[in-house]
């Protein structure tokens, strides 16, 4: 069976080659603006349906991965950074609070006519940090193309005094738990 990652992402490839299945990355091209009043849930949904269509279009006889995901802070949505100074910004204002992170993933097989959608959610409580040790962090981890501004893969898990949901991946763009066990319904193989 074919099965593709709809992502352009380097972590999500990486999460994914972990389950040792053979697969191709195909980066959709999806306008990834929220729409006026959506949640970070519907939000997170709508956009990983829309990937993993948007990739399927072109590739129907295989399964298709579609993923993403976004960082909530009092209910406001916080993208990359994109550089440093928005890093150290973003963990400024987390120091001491909790970012909660909905990631969507839809695995889809057009030919089959077979879907499965879901939102994940994972929170992290963040230590009070001060200036020097946010950017002591930004400057050894460069999290400028993470949501939130961290990699809790790496030193990012010592910004944090309390991680909590069901799957740790989820920080990271791709819950993996409720993935495999779709992927196995689906006759995948893992292990």
């Amino acid at each position: 069976m074919k099965l593709i990652l709809a992502s352009s992402s380097p972590y999500r490839k990486a999460q994914l080659e972990r389950l040792a299945l053979e697969f191709t990355c195909v980066a959709p091209d999806v306008d990834e603006t929220a729409l006026p009043a959506e949640t970070a849930d519907q939000l997170a949904s709508r956009l990983a349906q829309q990937k993993a269509t948007a990739v399927a279009q072109n590739h129907t006889d295989a399964w298709v991965i579609g993923s993403d995901q976004v960082a909530c802070l009092d209910l406001q949505l916080i993208g990359k950074p994109g550089n440093r100074e928005a890093a150290i910004a973003q963990l400024e204002a987390s120091s001491g609070r909790q970012l909660d992170f909905f990631v969507g993933i839809c695995l889809l097989h057009q030919g089959r006519q077979r879907q499965h959608v879901w939102t994940e959610t994972y929170s992290v409580q963040f230590r009070a940090l001060n200036k020097q040790q946010i950017e002591r962090y930004v400057d050894t981890d460069k999290p400028f193309n993470c949501a939130g501004s961290f990699r809790s893969e790496s030193l990012g898990v010592a910004l944090f005094s309390r991680m909590w949901g069901e799957d740790p991946n989820t920080l990271v763009g791709l819950p993996l738990l409720r993935l495999i066990k779709k992927l196995n319904e689906e006759g995948f193989q893992i292990p």
